[in-house]
């Protein structure tokens, strides 16, 4: 009776899910959105059930998902098939959300990269390729407004600042890879977590952001990538300079979250207005002189425990 009822359910999770990768695929403007609730079926029969079922509801998913949507349907379900399986194993097994984050994170960063090879190798599909295609289709448009307006002057200056602009963009590719992972990730658990915790599943809470306290040893490898960079003065374009600007702008991003926790920190213990509190965490992503302030305030804080100092003074 117990096995007649996985079965049923098993089916009824599938055919949702097909019904949802069928939208996905041939209604593109909802897909855009409903491809973030793709893996809300894997974790729900995940997070209830031993995983020799679980792999068999996988391989059904393929077989399904290959029937509904040929090779971009079997795409979808292994990127978010996976991701949806390891999140609803993790929750059975009362794993943090912050652990759930960075495994998915990596598993998503993984996907994107063979589906980006897959694409290059057999779609004749490169996405970077057309983005700087598009960019410098863009630059041919300017130059015709600015001939038209009679300042030919300032095409050889755009010229060169679209060059520098696709050279930066192709070199911080892993560094856009990574951040866009953690947000897709991030944002897949802030939608599907809700709707788990209805139908009965256990989820960790998230502690407060102004707790956050990342390892000191952050700290370190931030100095070692900016001493390389000052001693080693690597050229554009050499793999050394590839790998150090990408590890200095994930570890700088890294020290603007801690930033902002001790500013989110100091002002729950003044009981500062939310809102002000939003308003800092715009301006600094907007405005650099606020960017590199809280990124200060990020090292301070990891490397000198300014926290606990200004509780104590309390």
């Amino acid at each position: 009776m117990k096995n007649v009822r996985k079965l049923t359910e098993g089916a009824i999770l599938l055919t949702v899910f097909t019904v949802l990768l069928l939208i996905t695929i041939y209604i593109p403007p909802v897909g855009a959105f409903l491809n973030l609730v793709l893996p809300l079926l894997f974790m729900l029969f995940s997070a209830k059930n031993q995983p020799k079922n679980i792999v068999a509801f996988f391989l059904a998913a393929i077989f399904l998902s290959f029937l509904a949507g040929s090779f971009l349907g079997l795409g979808l379900m292994l990127l978010y098939g996976t991701i949806g399986v390891v999140i609803g194993f993790m929750l059975q097994k009362n794993k943090s959300r912050t652990s759930i984050l960075i495994l998915n994170s990596l598993i998503f960063m993984a996907g994107l990269v063979i589906y980006y090879v897959i694409s290059v190798a057999f779609l004749k599909l490169n996405i970077i390729q057309e983005l700087t295609v598009a960019l410098n289709d863009a630059v041919k448009n300017s130059q015709d407004m600015l001939t038209a307006m009679g300042k030919e002057d300032q095409i050889e200056l755009l010229k060169k600042q679209n060059a520098d602009f696709i050279k930066m963009v192709g070199t911080l590719v892993p560094y856009f890879l990574i951040m866009m992972s953690i947000i897709v990730v991030f944002i897949i658990q802030w939608v599907n977590f809700p709707i788990l915790k209805r139908f009965g599943v256990n989820v960790q809470p998230w502690g407060s952001f102004r707790n956050l306290s990342l390892p000191r040893s952050l700290l370190w490898y931030y100095l070692i990538v900016i001493g390389v960079d000052a001693l080693a003065h690597p050229d554009q374009g050499t793999y050394l300079y590839t790998v150090v600007i990408n590890a200095r702008y994930i570890l700088e991003m890294f020290l603007i979250f801690q930033g902002l926790a001790f500013v989110l920190y100091i002002f729950y213990q003044k009981s500062v207005s939310k809102g002000f509190n939003a308003l800092v965490v715009i301006l600094a992503f907007m405005i650099p002189i606020v960017h590199y302030i809280i990124l200060m305030l990020g090292i301070l804080d990891i490397g000198f425990d300014y926290r606990k100092r200004f509780k104590k003074k309390e």
